[in-house]
């Protein structure tokens, strides 16, 4: 028997959520098995855990798009006993189960090898969210953007992926402006290396299709009118990279920016992106993070806390990243 956290939902349509004690039996079919020691709480395990958004597409389902831990059983060449590795995304805790838990039976395509300069610990309190925010990074310098071409903009910056991306760009040169709801936080943004900030009221209403130039690039995890405004704002051939919709989903902009400045849009997909890409991200991370920014970044929950940590991070009350210890 293991501990986990477990969403059903009854004949009626009312979904329940508790942490119970599971039977190996009942593990879905996969080559390799995980004796998990860290996951998280990202967005997209709060909108499972309070059945917010449909996001969970078979009962019962462990929610958890994050784990780490250690192999203990494969049936795999890739992965042998004792091996150290993470996941991100691949659906999991969606429609398999998922890292909230302190076992988990997956695929071996959906595991990479843990990063040698990370602890379990550390390497969740990253977790998707600074995953993406390296995904984001790439593809900005792979597209081109370089500091000496001016300020890069950060939206959403207190959340998960924002305060990665703020540090991961000033790591790399960038001046960074963070955006943030939260005039309070100026001071942790600056400690993660952002050299000024705006509120987020100046992006989050609507604006004119193009605007005085101002970024070279854009980290956006918000959608709707701020996505929209950082890229009627973005530099002649800059480019944004959009990973997230916080403010919305919705996209209400003119074709101006890009045909009359050539700013790019690049979609940012961290759920399903191939093994390259991934391990390029988390190399980046692994030779641009300062592990002591992690302090900063993430606290520690126990499972039982993690499903009221649900419902805060829905309401935009958490900083930063939640790690969930799944033996406590």
């Amino acid at each position: 028997m293991f501990k986990g956290i477990v969403i059903n939902k009854s004949e009626d349509g009312v979904q329940s959520v508790a942490v119970e004690q599971i039977d190996e039996a009942q593990l879905p079919e996969g080559e390799v098995t995980v004796d998990v020691e860290f996951s998280t709480i990202n967005f997209k395990d709060g909108l499972a855990i309070t059945g917010s958004s449909p996001v969970v597409r078979k009962f019962p389902m462990v929610p958890g798009i994050d784990l780490a831990g250690v192999v203990s059983e494969s049936t795999c060449d890739e992965f042998k006993i004792g091996d150290r590795v993470l996941l991100n995304g691949w659906g999991v805790g969606e429609g398999h189960w998922g890292g909230l838990a302190q076992k988990a039976c997956l695929n071996a395509a959906t595991l990479i090898p843990l990063p040698t300069q990370f602890t379990s610990r550390q390497a969740m309190a990253i977790g998707t969210a600074g995953y993406t925010a390296a995904l984001c990074v790439d593809a900005l310098v792979n597209h081109g953007v370089t500091p000496e071409q001016g300020e890069v903009l950060v939206t959403g910056a207190t959340g998960g992926v924002g305060s990665f991306a703020v540090t991961l760009l000033a790591k790399a040169g960038f001046n960074v402006v963070a955006c943030t709801g939260k005039a309070s936080e100026e001071d942790y943004l600056k400690e993660l290396g952002a050299t000024s900030i705006i509120l987020r009221e100046e992006l989050s209403e609507k604006g004119k299709p193009l605007q005085r130039e101002r970024w070279a690039g854009v980290v956006d995890s918000v959608g709707s009118y701020t996505l929209v405004n950082a890229c009627a704002q973005t530099k002649y051939r800059g480019a944004v990279a959009a990973c997230g919709l916080a403010q919305g989903a919705d996209f209400p902009a003119t074709v101006m920016p890009f045909i009359l400045r050539g700013v790019a849009l690049l979609g940012v997909d961290s759920v399903m992106a191939p093994k390259a890409p991934r391990l390029s991200a988390w190399d980046r991370l692994a030779k641009d993070l300062d592990p002591a920014k992690l302090d900063l970044i993430a606290k520690e929950v126990t499972l039982a806390e993690a499903v009221n940590v649900a419902t805060d991070i829905l309401k935009g009350a958490v900083r930063g990243r939640v790690v969930v210890n799944v033996n406590r």
